[in-house]
């Protein structure tokens, strides 16, 4: 007898408290992409890769490409951190958010803040919806430096030219709700900024902290739980100043390592939650899974 394929069936939805917060995670959607070099190893041979892929029970063709905003309720406040590709993904499996959100029992109204990592497209695509705010009640913020970067445009990669005429379309006329924030700026009380810069020129991170329960969302800090976050050093395509990045990497690689800061990555495999160990001279991403309070 056999049977028919039914397609692909993932978990989409994860939650768990940290102290008083209570973070979800939310899977947008992902891609399959080939092949891995470019965007990732690009100082490496096809050999080289195979070798990396191999010792990963990965295979050595191309990689899957997720995308996992994270939501967090702390102190009265609800925050989503990133708004995935929205309508415009939806034709390519991808954009699931807003309709997620409802799944995880939120509506888009409930949001209070949309925090942003960065501008890139799979971050700002979802903040609108049929041409009007996704999510209608909330404020607003990002980077300062990041906010001037795309609005001036002339620092912006010219590979990155149909990303900037979305950012102009998108996110200037939430202008009027948006707040800037420097390095180290509080966000409410319990979640702050910080600087993270290099993947994109103003890319942010944000903390939780709750006591002794701190949670870091460090966007696209790296891409790959493989092929980046095991090579810091090397250079990724998606990067927008490399330099800057693989020296963020590193520092921020370090610090979770050496602090054993539970992370919320966008581009982590789901759901995206977990630990960085040392692994010899370089490190290794190790899921985490919590459970919601009793």
């Amino acid at each position: 007898m056999t049977t028919t394929p039914k397609g692909p069936y993932r978990p989409t939805i994860h939650r768990f408290a940290l102290g008083a917060a209570e973070i979800t995670t939310i899977l947008d959607g992902a891609h399959r992409r080939e092949p891995i070099n470019p965007p990732f190893a690009l100082d490496r041979s096809a050999d080289q890769i195979a070798a990396v892929a191999q010792a990963n029970n990965l295979p050595a063709h191309g990689f899957e490409n997720t995308y996992t905003p994270t939501v967090v309720s702390i102190g009265g406040q609800l925050v989503l951190f990133d708004t995935g590709f929205g309508e415009g993904g939806r034709d390519s499996h991808a954009g699931n958010l807003r309709r997620r959100l409802t799944q995880a029992g939120y509506a888009p109204q409930d949001i209070d803040i949309v925090a942003f990592t960065h501008m890139h497209p799979d971050h700002i695509g979802g903040v609108m919806e049929d041409g009007a705010p996704a999510f209608p009640n909330a404020r607003y913020v990002m980077g300062r430096r990041e906010f001037d970067a795309w609005s001036d445009g002339s620092q912006i990669p010219p590979q990155r030219a149909q990303n900037r005429e979305m950012f102009l379309r998108l996110i200037p006329p939430l202008a009027s709700r948006m707040t800037l924030l420097e390095d180290g700026d509080e966000v409410v009380p319990g979640l702050r900024a910080i600087a993270a810069f290099g993947h994109s020129l103003g890319h942010m991170m944000y903390r939780v902290d709750d006591g002794a329960a701190s949670l870091l969302i460090w966007g696209d800090v790296t891409n790959h739980y493989v092929f980046s976050l095991q090579y810091p050093d090397s250079q990724v395509a998606f990067d927008d100043d490399r330099d800057m990045a693989i020296a963020t990497r590193k520092r921020v690689l370090d610090m979770v390592a050496t602090d054993r800061v539970l992370v919320s990555g966008h581009h982590m495999p789901f759901p995206a939650i977990g630990y960085v160990e040392r692994h010899g001279d370089s490190y290794r991403w190790v899921p985490a899974t919590y459970q919601l309070r009793m």
